[in-house]
């Protein structure tokens, strides 16, 4: 039964963590029995199950539970099968949007040279705008996962492609995105491409995207500043903040030292 199944992946992170806090008697448990259980279930033929199965592995991922070889041996070959051209639409949806979720949970090596090509390849699918939807949502978690050098040669190229996409809801989603993406290029790149790029998007035909494009905008002009001089710098969970001077700090002992978030990046 489909209710027992989904019920099932919903107890193996809590059963992970009892484990991994006595690993001592259960040395191989999670990686015999449990993990084998959360890569089946990936492609379960049920999708209320499947989705229990990805949002355990991403529990599991988080609390870095799962082995690097697990990682790079069982869980992404599985992913790049769903999300395969041939693949099947709701699969492939439900590929890509777990590796873009689980993105930032991986190291940098793993993200470049496994998963990287496989997005890329998915920006440009002609097939689903749902599929490049996504990408384009979530590319600025992509570009802060493999870098500046990734983000220059590979994914800059796909970006001015999403931004000119026939539907418009892609470029909105590349505009709420822009600052993200912006943050992880060199000043040439920002100021030579990027910034010609949203006059596009600023003037583009539809009135969402311009809206999107405006509220981006002083988010994406932050990105110019220098963070030595402007005190401005973008923390790990993508939001723009900034730091106290030494003064203010100073002439008010009371003032917390947390720093003041002004402006969150996230698409939502």
């Amino acid at each position: 039964e489909p209710t027992v199944r989904t019920e099932l992946m919903e107890q193996i992170p809590p059963i992970a963590i009892f484990l991994q806090e006595s690993r001592p008697k259960f040395p191989t448990a999670f990686f015999e029995y449990l993990m084998p259980i959360v890569v089946r279930y990936l492609t379960d033929v049920n999708n209320q199950v499947r989705k229990a199965g990805q949002e355990a592995l991403l529990i599991l991922l988080e609390q870095d539970l799962v082995s690097q070889s697990d990682i790079e041996n069982k869980v992404c070959p599985i992913l790049l099968d769903l999300s395969a051209p041939d693949s099947d639409d709701e699969y492939k949806v439900e590929a890509v949007n777990i590796i873009c979720k689980m993105a930032s949970m991986l190291s940098r090596t793993t993200v470049e040279h496994m998963l990287l090509p496989r997005f890329c390849e998915l920006c440009s699918d002609g097939k689903l705008f749902q599929v490049r939807k996504i990408c384009a949502a979530n590319f600025g978690d992509i570009c802060n996962a493999v870098g500046q050098e990734a983000t220059e040669r590979l994914l800059i190229p796909k970006f001015f492609e999403l931004c000119s996409d026939s539907v418009w809801g892609m470029r909105k989603a590349c505009a709420e995105c822009f600052m993200a993406v912006s943050y992880t290029t060199s000043p040439e790149v920002r100021r030579s491409k990027l910034s010609p790029l949203f006059i596009s998007l600023i003037s583009d035909t539809c009135r969402w995207v311009r809206q999107a494009a405006f509220q981006s905008l002083g988010p994406f002009i932050s990105t110019f500043a220098n963070p030595s001089s402007a005190g401005l710098y973008i923390r790990e969970d993508g939001t723009l903040s900034i730091r106290p001077s030494m003064q203010d700090v100073n002439s008010n002992p009371c003032q917390p030292s947390n720093n003041i978030t002004l402006i969150s990046s996230s698409t939502n």
